[in-house]
């Protein structure tokens, strides 16, 4: 049955992939992965035709069927993506779908000692097979990768980690500027794990994974707060390390750094030629996003700009973090566009 209100004109692959890097992660997540691909109108009828191929990657907490998700009166990212394929309004190109939850909520796209080997994954497993099970254009200018929020700080990331593999970028508030987007909200969690769980992460998580999740307020905080650190400041024995001492709030500096690192903003200067390389690069946040986003995108967009880096896309637009879907056609013209060539 199609979970859509209309026939897509396109064709929706999806399959169970089997990863070998994810099996034996250190959070017993599955290594049996929903994996989504969506094939543009005529894919079946032009046996020779080859095609650009853009890799969507979820927010924090998303999981691939969230991408279904209607808000009212309007169509979700599928049917979108179709829409504008149907219509000719952008190059076709092949969408891939790779889910990288975690049961901390995610796994930024990195590989990491406490939750898997997430970029791994989506680099050496996923990205070949696509290439070869489908008829993708398998070289790096015409291969992109985009995502909101967590997945638009992994489409910043991954193409400077593998500029061999990635040749366009679409990042719609993605997390950039950490002093902004998340150090600020490191006092409340401090003191909802202080005056609700004695103090203590791990009477947090029993909690947590014993009742309906998002049913007691501040549960947002400490979950994101202790999956970034999964990602960012784990120990090589998967030990997670906080970048805030959890009696006085006081910042750990030489953790602190360790998340700065990740920050796509302090990490361009060190990518400039691989993101000088890049055929397309499309920046966009709301002007009113409640997580600051905008400030992230703003300074991820200078700091390209003192690199050299000018054919980039950039735009704040009148919104906040949530029900942007209509923004993703978008930036998939975009890259459809430039990865086509």
């Amino acid at each position: 049955m199609q979970p859509w209100s209309a026939p897509l004109s396109g064709r929706f692959d999806e399959v169970v992939f089997e990863s070998t890097v994810l099996k034996d992660n250190p959070l017993h997540d599955p290594y049996q992965r929903p994996l989504w691909i969506y094939l543009p109108p005529g894919y079946d009828d032009e046996p020779a035709r080859r095609y650009p191929a853009v890799y969507m990657i979820q927010g924090l907490t998303g999981q691939l069927d969230m991408w279904r998700n209607r808000s009212a009166f309007r169509k979700n990212f599928p049917e979108l993506a179709d829409e504008l394929f149907a219509k000719k309004e952008a190059p076709p190109c092949i969408i891939v779908w790779v889910d990288c939850w975690t049961s901390y909520g995610g796994s930024q796209f990195v590989d990491s000692p406490a939750t898997g080997k997430y970029h791994t994954y989506l680099c050496d497993e996923i990205v070949p097979w696509i290439d070869a099970h489908y008829r993708t254009l398998a070289e790096r200018d015409h291969r992109g990768i985009a995502g909101k929020s967590s997945g638009g700080y992994g489409a910043m990331i991954t193409p400077m980690l593998r500029p061999d593999l990635w040749g366009g970028l679409a990042t719609h508030a993605g997390d950039a500027l950490f002093e902004t987007c998340y150090l600020p909200d490191f006092r409340n969690s401090i003191r909802t794990i202080q005056d609700r769980y004695e103090g203590s992460y791990e009477k947090f998580w029993q909690s947590f994974q014993s009742r309906v999740a998002f049913t007691q307020s501040g549960d947002e905080g400490p979950m994101n707060d202790w999956c970034m650190a999964a990602c960012y400041s784990a120990e090589p024995d998967g030990t997670v390390r906080l970048p805030y001492d959890l009696e006085t709030g006081a910042l750990i500096p030489e953790i602190w750094e360790r998340w700065l690192a990740w920050d796509p903003v302090r990490m361009a200067p060190k990518h400039a030629e691989s993101l000088r390389s890049m055929k397309a690069i499309y920046i966009d946040a709301g002007n009113r996003d409640q997580y600051f986003l905008d400030l992230g995108a703003k300074a991820f967009y200078k700091t390209l700009k003192q690199l050299g880096v000018n054919d980039v896309h950039f735009e704040l637009f009148d919104g906040t973090h949530s029900a942007i879907e209509y923004r993703y056609p978008i930036s998939l013209k975009y890259l459809a566009e430039r990865l086509a060539s």
